[in-house]
């Protein structure tokens, strides 16, 4: 490919990842125009407005180098380092998972349980990139949160995020769930976006995921051992009366129900995504 101007290379661009991936010529003209803004530092709507201008034999190769890795079906996500999450920017790498948009009803559920005059104390389990906490600690700034992960990579990505962000309320901990953590220091909130996915699944063949960490997706022959493993440890972790808030499988929430109802937790209540899925669950500790 040796297109003249922004108009030619995102044409071909379109039809190259309209065949390569089977993607409706909508979503191929939008996955071309983030690829090519990327590498032109300019937003779509310079694109549009510019479809004349001419690219540089450099832009061209880059340009060509991300539709290649794209066609081999790299998500956008790290083709940019970029995900927009709850209206912030955040960097993402292969070291995390790509923060996606049904995990921002776990944020909007959990900024109704917190005042925004509240100084609460909130623990965010397994933070990859930071998403969920750095957003809550930009949303509500008198929360303190502690964010814990197992990967060292994805601890040091989230601190460049929170970094970036001028987040101060914020602290993370090298943790594998609660491990490193102390009981006498309790939380009012537990957030968490757990893997969830069965070992088997056939679809961690297919499209994002083939791409992302395998420890941030899956959980056990079944995808609920880390869910049985945060329920079962949370109440040493939280105030009498804390609430406990986790995303779970869309086939999950009948486990998670009795799971919990056996653990004796309160106010248990899920809530479904945009597509009407069942996908997050809230409860109350009961109390220790």
């Amino acid at each position: 490919m040796n297109p003249a101007s922004l108009g030619d290379a995102l044409r071909a661009a379109r039809s190259r990842l309209a065949q390569a991936l089977g993607l409706d010529s909508g979503v191929a003209t939008l996955e071309a125009q983030v690829l090519l803004g990327h590498i032109l530092n300019r937003p779509r709507a310079y694109l549009l407005a510019h479809p004349e201008a001419a690219l540089t034999d450099s832009d061209q190769s880059q340009f060509e180098t991300l539709l290649a890795r794209r066609e081999r079906g790299e998500p956008i996500a790290y083709l940019t380092g970029l995900r927009e999450f709850y209206g912030l920017e955040f960097l993402v790498t292969p070291d995390v998972l790509i923060p996606r948009p049904e995990t921002e009803l776990l944020v909007e559920l959990a900024l109704k349980l917190i005042s925004p005059d509240s100084p609460i104390r909130i623990l965010d389990l397994g933070t990859g990139s930071g998403a969920i906490g750095i957003t809550l600690a930009k949303l509500r700034p008198l929360a303190q949160i502690t964010a814990v992960d197992a990967s060292l990579p994805a601890l040091a990505l989230a601190l460049l995020n929170a970094t970036r962000l001028g987040i101060p309320n914020i602290r993370f901990i090298e943790s594998n769930w609660f491990s490193t953590l102390d009981e006498s220091n309790r939380f009012e909130l537990i957030v968490a976006n757990p893997p969830y996915v069965a070992e088997n699944d056939p679809h961690l063949t297919q499209g994002d995921v083939r791409f992302e960490p395998i420890m941030a997706l899956t959980a056990g022959a079944e995808g609920r051992d880390a869910i049985r493993h945060i329920a079962h440890t949370s109440p040493h972790f939280l105030q009498p009366g804390g609430r406990l808030l986790f995303e779970h499988g869309y086939d999950q929430a009948v486990f998670s129900r009795d799971l919990l109802l056996s653990l004796g937790y309160a106010d248990i209540a899920c809530y479904p995504d945009l597509g009407g899925q069942p996908r997050v669950t809230c409860c109350k500790n009961h109390g220790l």
